[in-house]
């Protein structure tokens, strides 16, 4: 029943959370390094007014994409590999 929409066990819902929560980690850093490499500029250095506000605007736009982006691709992938296999290998489709 674990395959066909009914209860999952344990091990499933801790290997959910574990992934859900790598998802999360793994956007946050990529969001923050982003960040820190398009605003950094502005931060550290004395920079014209328009491009130090450029800078941070585009910093403060793309994080939040990068996230959200990352974290939607492992969710995706990890849902992906968690489908089951073919019961006969090396065949695709029950019918072929």
């Amino acid at each position: 029943m674990e395959t066909y929409g009914g209860r999952r066990n344990q091990a499933a819902r801790d290997a959910a959370t574990v992934e859900t929560g790598y998802a999360l980690c793994s956007a946050l850093f990529a969001a923050a390094v982003l960040f820190g490499a398009v605003a950094g500029p502005a931060l550290l250095f004395e920079l014209p007014g328009t491009v130090e506000t450029l800078l941070l605007r585009v910093g403060l736009v793309i994080a939040p994409v990068v996230f959200v982006a990352r974290v939607i691709s492992v969710l995706v992938r990890f849902r992906r590999e968690r489908r089951p296999q073919p019961s006969q290998p090396g065949r695709t489709n029950p019918d072929s």
